[in-house]
C-alpha cells in the first residue's frame, strides 16, 4: 500500500479512504477549511509528533498537506529524514477545494484566517515600507530594515525555509483553536 512521493488532487481523493491526512498549516488556517478526516499537526511541531506520525505510518499511508505545497514538501523531507515516509498532495488545500472538493470546518461559524504565505507578505512589504518611510522622514539608517527584510526574502527563496512564517505562526491569532492530537490521532485511525 504504497503512495508516491507526491499525489494529485484526483489520486488523493480516489485515495482518501486509505490514507492519515496531516495538514501541516498553523490551528487557524486549518480551522478556516481542511481535508476531511485530516489531523493537524503545525510544521513547527513536526519533530515533536514523530512517535506518532511513525506509528501511523505503520498502518496506513500518510498524505502531508498544507495551503498550497510549499510546507508539505518541507514537512514529507523532515519526516523522510527521520525514517518516516509521506507524500504531499500537489496543489494542497487550495487545489483540493479548486478540484471541487468539499473542505471540513469546525462545528460553529468558520474563521477566516489569512494563509500563511499572504501574512508573510504583508508583514515584509509593512517592514520594507516603513523602513523606506522612517530612512526618509527620520534617518537613513533605517533604510537598513528594508535591506534586512530583502535579505531575508532571498535567504527565505534560496533555503526555501521561512523564518518570518515560523514566528507569524506563533502570535495568538494563529494559535487559536489549538489542539493537541486529537484522540482519533493518525495512530489510532487504523
Amino acid at each position: 500500500m504504497s503512495v508516491s512521493a507526491a499525489l494529485s488532487v484526483s489520486e488523493a481523493f480516489s485515495r482518501r479512504h486509505e490514507l492519515t491526512v496531516v495538514d501541516v498549516r498553523t490551528p487557524a488556517e486549518f480551522a478556516s477549511g481542511h481535508l476531511p478526516d485530516a489531523v493537524n499537526v503545525p510544521l513547527d511541531r513536526i519533530g515533536r509528533a514523530l512517535p506518532e506520525l511513525r506509528e501511523a505510518s505503520a498502518h496506513r499511508p500518510l498524505l502531508v498537506v498544507c495551503a498550497s505545497g510549499a510546507r508539505a514538501q518541507n514537512a514529507v523531507a523532515t519526516l523522510a529524514s527521520h525514517g518516516v515516509e509521506a507524500s504531499l498532495l500537489t496543489g494542497g488545500t487550495t487545489a483540493w477545494a479548486a478540484g471541487g472538493h468539499a473542505l471540513d470546518h469546525p462545528p460553529g461559524r468558520p474563521r477566516a484566517v489569512w494563509a500563511m504565505e499572504r501574512q508573510v507578505r504583508f508583514t515584509a512589504g509593512s517592514l520594507v515600507l516603513l523602513g523606506l518611510a522612517l530612512g526618509f522622514l527620520v534617518h537613513p539608517a533605517f533604510g537598513l530594515l528594508s535591506a534586512g527584510i530583502a535579505a531575508g526574502l532571498v535567504f527565505s527563496a534560496l533555503s526555501n525555509t521561512c523564518g518570518m512564517a515560523v514566528v507569524l505562526g506563533r502570535l495568538p491569532f494563529n494559535r487559536r483553536g489549538k489542539a493537541p492530537l486529537r484522540s482519533s490521532s493518525p495512530s489510532s485511525r487504523s
